[in-house]
């Protein structure tokens, strides 16, 4: 049996570890907090948190190779008559149905939109400027990126595809991404993997076989010593909120006026709060040069417009920044394959959610972790030593169907 390190027990590390374990490989893995989960953990108490919006996109690859191991579990389906409470706030009003030509705008297929163009500019040749500003927001969802139109056409209108899809390919694990990362690691220690908590590495082991470093972009280049490991990512207010139930208030509200996004997570799974109360979420990207006071702001004024009498209901509130922790965005003329690459040289790979793969967010961290172990595998040697930079080539090639990735 090969060995493997795998160095984050977040759902990429896990993805790894499994993978590899299944394929007759010793793992060990490290995970510097006291339990696994990374971005995916979900808070512990009454409300049942996820760090941003969480969801499944089915047809992805990690929806099959989840399901295919019994480790998707129980989903949280959306009640029709709460379907019919998605709101959009758009020239400064709540809305119920979308306009005309973002719904045009999302029927288009990625494979249309140029790489070298920024999608305001694309869009806006094929829809109009307004229709472009709000298609680009509505995206945001997907992006947590405060200036969407700024990014590759192509890079947003694939997220604007799916974001958009009928019927939603969107699904949400019941109890929070928590009991996802439960299964997971109840299947990696069937499979053999030594999982070592409270273990925080500081440099690369040697000669103990490859090395899988699964942590976030940042953490990587320090632990490799390699300040190029850098990619664009998103900054954004995590605003979270528990209000005593009220009947009517909306599922979602979209706002096409500015990228901001309110959901209501109890609505499909009542479990994530108290009886009596229901979790509302909300993910407002803002600028390099916007406070998280700004962020919090602009969900308030949402608040104030779709759920009435919203701060005499609260119960309980939390509000963050995160950045640098939203996946990876593209710039014009870039792609996935221009970001640091999975394969680093000298047996050490890199995976998470800003590398060199194809998907949309945790899709990507799967996708690189699934690599990774391919090329463990097909390398077939005790490789030992620290990466020196990317090996030649970015692309994934284990054959996965990227199509659908």
């Amino acid at each position: 049996m090969r060995k493997l390190t795998i160095i984050g027990g977040g759902f990429a590390g896990l993805t790894a570890a499994i993978t590899a374990a299944e394929a007759g490989t010793r793992v060990t893995l490290y995970e510097a907090h006291r339990t696994p989960g990374g971005r995916a953990r979900t808070a512990e108490g009454p409300y049942r948190t996820n760090e941003g919006p969480h969801a499944l996109y089915a047809g992805g690859p990690h929806w099959t190779w989840l399901k295919q191991r019994g480790l998707l579990g129980p989903l949280a389906p959306l009640p029709a008559t709460e379907s019919l409470r998605f709101r959009f706030h758009r020239a400064g009003a709540l809305r119920r149905i979308p306009p005309l030509g973002l719904l045009r705008q999302s029927l288009r297929t990625a494979e249309k939109a140029p790489v070298d163009l920024d999608f305001h500019s694309w869009a806006t040749g094929l829809a109009g400027e307004r229709a472009a500003r709000e298609a680009a927001a509505y995206a945001g969802v997907a992006l947590f990126h405060h200036d969407p139109g700024a990014l590759s056409a192509r890079f947003v209108q694939e997220r604007l595809h799916r974001a958009a899809a009928l019927p939603p390919e969107a699904h949400y694990i019941r109890g929070g991404w928590g009991e996802l990362i439960e299964r997971m690691v109840a299947r990696a220690w069937e499979t053999g993997v030594r999982i070592e908590t409270s273990s925080r590495v500081d440099s690369l082991p040697v000669g103990e076989g490859p090395v899988v470093v699964a942590t976030s972009l940042p953490a990587a280049a320090r632990l490799l010593g390699d300040p190029s490991l850098t990619w664009e990512s998103g900054r954004t207010v995590l605003f979270d909120l528990a209000l005593r139930t009220r009947k009517g208030d909306p599922f979602v509200v979209s706002d096409l006026d500015a990228p901001g996004w309110l959901e209501r997570f109890t609505a499909q799974d009542p479990s994530l709060a108290p009886a009596g109360q229901q979790l509302i979420q909300a993910q407002l990207p803002i600028g390099p040069d916007m406070t998280r006071a700004d962020g919090v702001a602009h969900g308030e004024r949402l608040l104030d417009l779709g759920f009435p009498g919203w701060r005499e209901r609260t119960v309980w509130r939390r509000e963050s920044v995160s950045q640098g922790r939203t996946g990876a965005v593209d710039r014009p003329g870039t792609t996935w394959r221009d970001r640091p690459a999975v394969d680093r040289g000298d047996g050490v790979y890199l995976v998470g959610d800003q590398v060199a793969a194809p998907g949309v967010l945790s899709e990507v961290s799967f996708t690189s972790a699934v690599e990774a172990v391919s090329l463990t595998l097909r390398a077939g040697r005790p490789a030992l030593g620290r990466g020196r930079g990317p090996a030649s080539g970015h692309g994934p090639a284990s054959g996965l169907d990227l199509k659908h990735a």
